[in-house]
Formats: C-alpha cells, sequence, structure tokens
C-alpha cells in the first residue's frame, strides 16, 4: 500500500487538476483515493490524482467516507460541497470550504497581509493593484489565445479597447473602495455586452437564478474560479475575511478578490462561446479548466497576493 508520505510533492500554483463530481461515491482503496459510479452491471471506479490537485467539488448525489478525506486532507486538497453543476458552494453567499488543517503554513504573507489590511488608503491601493492586474491579464491572454480570436474575441476591438483604458484611468481616480466596485460592475456590464454581441446571444441579462445556457456557464465557470482562489489563500495562510474590495462582512470576500484576477479573462468569453455552441456542462467544464492551466491562471493569483503582501512600501 501507497503511504501517505510517498506522495510526490506539486506545488500548489503548478497544480493542474480540479474535479467537480456528482452522483458517485469518494473513498479510499489500496492508498488512494477513488470515486465508485454504479452502471445498471458494474460498478466503475476511477482514480483522483490527490498530489496534482487543488480542488474537489462535490456536487448532488455524492458521498464521501472519511478515510479519503484523511488523504485529501494528507496532500492539502480543499473540499467543498455544492448544488448541481458545481453552483452554489453551500453555506448561502459565503465562500466555505473543508480545507486541509496543517499548523505549518507560511505565516510572512498573513503578517504582510495584516500591516497593510487595516489602513483605508494601503487597502484601496492593494484593490486599485488587483485592478490593474485583472486588467493586464485579460489584454495579455485574448491578445494570444487563438481561439479566443477564433471566435471574434479581440483585444483591439474598438468597443474593448475603449471600455478598458476608460477603466484604467477610472481606477486610478477613484478615492473609495465603493466608487472602485461601481466602476468595475459598469466594466463588467460591457464585457457582457460585448460577449453577447459576438455571440449573437441576443437579450442576454446576467442573472444569477436564470437558467439560460449563458449565466448557468458563468455561475459554474465563476465557482470553479472560486476554488483556485481559496486554494491560494490556503496555502499563502490568508484568511478569507481579509477582502480589499468586497464587502467586509462577507466572510469569504477576499476569495471573491482574488477570483476576480482571472474570471474576465478567461471564465466570461468561454461561458458565451459554450451557450453558443450549446455545450453541455462536462464539455464547458474541461475547456475552463485547460484555459486555466494553458495561462497558469493559478500562477498567476498567487503572483499577485504574494506580491501585494509583500510590497516595500508598508514592510
Amino acid at each position: 500500500m501507497e503511504q501517505l508520505t510517498d506522495l510526490k510533492a506539486i506545488l500548489h500554483s503548478k497544480r493542474a487538476n480540479i474535479y467537480y463530481l456528482e452522483k458517485c461515491r469518494v473513498m479510499q482503496k489500496d492508498g488512494r483515493v477513488l470515486y465508485l459510479t454504479e452502471a445498471k452491471d458494474q460498478n466503475y471506479y476511477w482514480n483522483i490524482p490527490i498530489a496534482n490537485t487543488t480542488v474537489v467539488l462535490l456536487g448532488t448525489g455524492t458521498s464521501i467516507t472519511q478515510a479519503a478525506m484523511r488523504m485529501l486532507a494528507s496532500a492539502g486538497v480543499l473540499v467543498g460541497f455544492c448544488g448541481g453543476g458545481s453552483t452554489p458552494l453551500f453555506t448561502g453567499s459565503e465562500i466555505e470550504w473543508l480545507t486541509p488543517q496543517s499548523e505549518y503554513r507560511p505565516t510572512e504573507y498573513v503578517q504582510g497581509w495584516l500591516k497593510f489590511w487595516f489602513d483605508d488608503n494601503k487597502r484601496l491601493s492593494v484593490a486599485k493593484a488587483f485592478q490593474e492586474a485583472r486588467m493586464t491579464y485579460l489584454k495579455t491572454i485574448w491578445a494570444k489565445d487563438r481561439d479566443l480570436k477564433a471566435e471574434n474575441f479581440l483585444i483591439d476591438d474598438s468597443l474593448i479597447s475603449t471600455a478598458l483604458n476608460g477603466y484604467s484611468e477610472q481606477i486610478q481616480s477613484a478615492n473609495k473602495v465603493g466608487d472602485l466596485l461601481q466602476r468595475e460592475a459598469l466594466l463588467t456590464k460591457q464585457l457582457y455586452r460585448y460577449a453577447a454581441k459576438t455571440t449573437q446571444l441576443d437579450g442576454f441579462v446576467r442573472e444569477r437564478e436564470n437558467t439560460d445556457l449563458a449565466n448557468g456557464f458563468l455561475n459554474h465557470g465563476n465557482y470553479l474560479a472560486y476554488g483556485l482562489a481559496a486554494t491560494t489563500l490556503w496555502v499563502l495562510g490568508i484568511p478569507h475575511g481579509f477582502a480589499v474590495m468586497h464587502g467586509k462582512t462577507r466572510r469569504g470576500a477576499l476569495v471573491f478578490d482574488i477570483a476576480d484576477l482571472i474570471k474576465d479573462a478567461i471564465v466570461l468569453p468561454w461561458a458565451f462561446i459554450s451557450a453558443k455552441e450549446k455545450a453541455t456542462e462536462q464539455e464547458f467544464r474541461q475547456q475552463v479548466l485547460q484555459k486555466f492551466t494553458e495561462h497558469k491562471a493559478l500562477d498567476f493569483m498567487f503572483d499577485q497576493v504574494k506580491q501585494q503582501a509583500m510590497r516595500d512600501d508598508w514592510l
């Protein structure tokens, strides 16, 4: 039997897998974590390579054994229970995860984070830096992704360039987080409008509760991004409550802040493209996860959080 200590260490920022499972049983067998699906005539076991996995989302009709949870925790895998299609994460509007308990995660990043967090101006400065990074990431990904270009998502389109350039100017002029949130919401509406026009999804309205494909895929992709963000914060030892932009009364708000770094660049366009093509949830999920890996989304999140936590101007 493979021992827990035999697992090859892979940095979380380099891990490739996020799993969404439904209608199955997750268990430990012969030193591995498996999920069991029941067919008409026989059962099928599928292996989860836990050393190369960041997040496991357990959807409708799932169960997990204590032994499997022990192995997932030993490999530093975050586990979340969610509804069908990976949304919503249970506990309502908060982002909650079953996080591995480790006393040996780094302390330098949370200490650096707290050095600025209680100062409104410094917290606003970090929020602005995240928004600038978000714009830079979007421009970079849309400029080099051949698949997006083939779908006519063009970074040099006048509508996009005008929206992004205008937002970059507004970021610097914002005097409080509320101003930044208002301007960010306006930019997001412009991106939705552009994506809907590009994919010919006329009449699209962003509503989390709507059952159309585009809204469903946006919800689904966003929760996958939340998984990466939660992993980033857990590994760096920063509690989810120390947000810089989203509501300070929401315990998981920093997860939203970090997920926003990549959502517009990857989740948004592929949600609309997949809706146009009438893709299945599984096809959409595979596409988004492939793009997360291709464009090193998790690496980018780690780099941005570490950079802000260790800024020289307040160490």
